[in-house]
């Protein structure tokens, strides 16, 4: 069995009856590509997001947008280090290899 059949089949797993979106999520990552998932509420489109991340031991982040949400909340923000005196950067949510980025029509 191929390292590429393993990864299907793992995330086949956890994902059951949705054969055809695991292999086009799985298709879109070798070709380093996005991947827009559209259907209703509650068919697991989150639940793929995170299994193909633990598959291949990647950092996933979910983003649940909303309509105050404001770009430092996904980028990140500089914070004041009072002991420093200087500014730190800390990473928003988009400094991860895999992003749910969730409702996003409503952003």
């Amino acid at each position: 069995m191929t390292l590429l059949e393993q990864l299907v089949e793992n995330i086949a797993r956890c994902i059951v009856g949705k054969d055809e979106a695991i292999r086009l999520v799985v298709a879109a990552l070798l070709a380093r590509g996005h991947i827009l998932i559209e259907d209703v509420p509650g068919v697991g489109k989150t639940m793929l997001a995170r299994s193909l991340a633990r598959s291949i031991d990647a950092r996933f982040c979910r983003i649940q947008f909303t309509p105050d949400l404001l770009p430092s909340d996904i980028t990140g923000v500089s914070v004041y280090n009072q002991k420093e005196q200087t500014f730190e950067f800390r990473r928003g949510p988009i400094f991860t290899q895999i992003l749910l980025a969730d409702e996003l029509n409503r952003a």
